[in-house]
C-alpha cells in the first residue's frame, strides 16, 4: 500500500501560491509541446512551425474548456454559490477531459485559420500528448485530487481515515500508468511508420477504453465528488466519442508516412 503524503506549496506575495500540481501541469505542457515539435521534424511531416505557433491556442482553449467543464458538468453547484467570480478563476478547478476538448477546439481553429491541414500533424501530436499528459497526471497523484472507492488493493493510497475513511484507489496514479504504457507503445510503433493518423488512433482508443472503466472506481461517498449523469461521469461520455474517433483513424484509408 502506498503511504499518503502531502507536498508543501510555495507561498508568494499577495496570497498567491505555487503547488506541485501547477508545476507539473506546466511541465507536462512544455514536455508535450517539445516532443510534438521534435517528432513533427523527425517523424512526419518534417516541419514543426505550425505546432510551435499552435501551443498558445491549445493551452488557452484547454484552460477554458477544463475550467468550464469542471464547473458546469462536474460541479454545477459551485456556479450557484455566493461567489460568482469562481467562473473567472480559471486556475481553480480543471477537468482534464474538458481540457482535452478545449485544446482540440483550439488546435482545429488555429489550423483552419492558417489554412493548413491538421491531419499530417496528428501523429506528432500523439507522440507529444501521451508523455506530456503523463507528467501532468503525476501532479494529480501528488495532490491526490482523484480519490477512488475504498479498497485494500496493493496500489491503494492510505488516505487519512478522518477525512477519507482509509485506503482508496488513486485515479491519478492509474492514469500515470496508462499514459506511460501508451507512450512506450507509441514510440515503438512509430519505428514501423504506420499510415498517417494511426498513432493518434492508438492514443485515442488506448486511453479512452481504460479511462471509461477506471471512472467507475471514482469515489461517490465523499463530500465533494464528481457529478454523475445516468450513472456515468461526464468524462465517460466524452471518451466514448473520442474512442469512436480513434477507431475511425485506425480503420480509414490514409496515406503512408514517408521517410524523412
Amino acid at each position: 500500500m502506498i503511504p499518503y503524503f502531502e507536498l508543501p506549496a510555495l507561498n508568494l506575495p499577495f496570497g498567491q501560491r505555487i503547488d506541485v500540481f501547477g508545476v507539473l501541469s506546466a511541465a507536462g505542457v512544455v514536455t508535450g509541446a517539445y516532443l510534438a515539435s521534435r517528432e513533427a521534424r523527425r517523424y512526419w511531416p518534417g516541419n514543426d512551425t505550425p505546432l510551435r505557433d499552435m501551443v498558445t491556442w491549445a493551452v488557452l482553449f484547454g484552460l477554458f474548456g477544463g475550467h468550464f467543464m469542471h464547473l458546469f458538468a462536474y460541479h454545477p453547484e459551485l456556479v450557484t454559490s455566493a461567489d460568482p467570480w469562481v467562473v473567472l478563476r480559471f486556475w481553480e478547478g480543471l477537468s482534464s477531459m474538458g481540457g482535452v476538448l478545449g485544446a482540440l477546439v483550439g488546435i482545429f481553429i488555429y489550423f483552419r485559420r492558417i489554412q493548413v491541414p491538421v491531419s499530417p500533424y496528428l501523429d506528432a501530436l500523439a507522440l507529444g500528448t501521451a508523455p506530456g499528459w503523463m507528467v501532468a497526471r503525476i501532479g494529480c497523484f501528488f495532490v491526490h485530487d482523484h480519490p477512488g472507492v475504498r479498497t485494500d488493493f496493493f496500489l491503494a493510497v492510505d488516505f487519512p481515515v478522518r477525512m477519507y475513511g482509509g485506503p482508496r484507489h488513486d485515479l491519478g496514479l492509474y492514469d500515470v500508468f496508462v499514459l506511460g504504457a501508451l507512450s512506450v507503445v507509441l514510440y515503438a510503433l512509430k519505428t514501423r511508420r504506420p499510415a498517417q493518423g494511426r498513432l493518434m488512433g492508438v492514443l485515442a482508443v488506448g486511453y479512452c477504453v481504460p479511462r471509461f472503466f477506471l471512472d467507475f472506481l471514482r469515489a461517490s461517498d465523499l463530500s465533494f465528488v464528481d457529478r454523475r449523469y445516468a450513472g456515468l461521469t461526464p468524462a465517460q461520455y466524452i471518451v466514448v466519442g473520442l474512442a469512436a474517433t480513434g477507431v475511425w483513424l485506425l480503420t480509414r484509408k490514409a496515406p503512408e508516412v514517408k521517410s524523412l
